[in-house]
């Protein structure tokens, strides 16, 4: 059966090689020391770091496809979300659907009528993984998705993942909660010295 995501001899002068298989519905979890090189390979499988090697999902290449089009199926959520507009509203292209969803991530749908700048941490942590989840990708790379939230918007989310388990996603989830390791991933690994080793 092929990989739902894999890396080959995946590596950059910081860290690697890194050699993972994630099948479809299967959620590998890593944990480590800071700086110890989690955020850098969700990166290099995003391609936003400079890297060597190759990533394949469902088989294909991801040197056969243009960055965008790879970022799209491979989503990547950052540790700190980005925004590149002053209100709530342009960061969501399907508007609608972004409402309809919020409150299942205790979002109220008025904020998106709303500044960037009144969010507060946890909002803006939420409204990234809904604009990540929305259109649906096959493959998202988490850091720390649930880092500034409250238990149960925590649980709320990792309720929201194991559906995207559920239906075929694979997740590849940096978290620093031995717990949440332990809910969600089916396999877990510790980033040590630039590589990973098995838990």
């Amino acid at each position: 059966m092929t990989a739902r995501l894999r890396t080959a001899a995946l590596r950059s002068r910081l860290a690697g090689p890194f050699d993972l298989e994630v099948a479809a519905g299967e959620c590998i979890a890593i944990t480590g020391a800071s700086g110890s090189g989690k955020s850098l390979l969700l990166r290099m499988i995003a391609d936003l770091d400079p890297n060597e090697g190759e990533v394949f999902l469902d088989g294909v290449a991801r040197s056969s496809m243009a960055p965008p089009a790879w970022r799209r199926k491979v989503a990547y959520a950052a540790a700190e979300s980005g925004w590149w507009e002053d209100l709530v509203a342009p960061h969501f292209p399907d508007l609608a659907a972004a409402r309809a969803f919020a409150p299942r991530l205790d979002l109220k749908p008025e904020l998106f009528d709303g500044h960037v700048l009144r969010l507060s941490t946890g909002e803006k942590q939420r409204l990234a993984l809904l604009r990540l989840l929305l259109p649906g990708p096959p493959v998202l790379l988490l850091d720390e998705p649930t880092g500034a939230l409250d238990e149960g918007s925590q649980g709320k989310v990792e309720e929201i993942l194991r559906e995207r388990l559920a239906g075929g996603c694979a997740i590849v989830l940096v978290t620093h909660d031995p717990g949440q390791a332990g809910r969600l991933g089916r396999r877990h690994f510790v980033m040590a010295e630039r590589r990973l080793h098995p838990a």
